[in-house]
């Protein structure tokens, strides 16, 4: 075998060994994304019912529970339009608190209610994630328009 042949075999298994480890990192990284959605998406069926996701907006007021002697909370999450029902069973950070934005990743169980394995809480009165932040203004346009065309059919429907 020519000195030309061996360069050529030799680039070309790197080349397939290249391809391999590129492709497992790729399947690797894959697996652990989670997109997020914003309550409107989950409740549109957007979000994956089999997959890890982050639900992203703010914790309605009134809404949290604790379980006594326990660390199981409920809580609802709007973005103005839609409102997902969350069950977490842990410590929650020390900025949650009702009205505040919230970042929860979990998965949705079958019942509709996002069973949560992580709580993350905005660090500051003044951030707001720009996921989050995005989800409420396309929520609250949503609330507003639904809002207008209900009015408008009341009005219709007096005259």
């Amino acid at each position: 075998m020519k000195a030309r042949h061996k360069r050529l075999g030799f680039l070309l298994l790197g080349l397939v060994g290249l391809a391999a480890v590129t492709g497992l990192v790729l399947n690797a990284m894959q697996g652990n994304l989670s997109y997020f959605f914003s309550p409107t998406e989950v409740a549109e069926g957007q979000a994956p019912a089999d997959r890890i996701f982050r639900l992203g907006g703010l914790v309605e007021n009134g809404s949290v529970q604790r379980a006594a002697g326990d660390l199981k909370v409920n809580f609802t999450v709007s973005d103005g339009a839609e409102k997902i029902q969350v069950a977490y069973t842990g410590i929650l950070p020390d900025l949650f608190k009702e009205g505040q934005g919230v970042i929860a990743q979990g998965k949705l169980g079958s019942d509709g209610v996002f069973v949560a394995q992580e709580v993350l809480a905005k660090h500051d009165e003044n951030y707001m994630p720009p996921e989050v932040q995005d989800a409420l203004d396309k929520g609250h346009a949503k609330g507003v328009a639904e809002l207008a065309a209900q009015q408008q059919a009341e009005a219709l429907s007096k005259n």
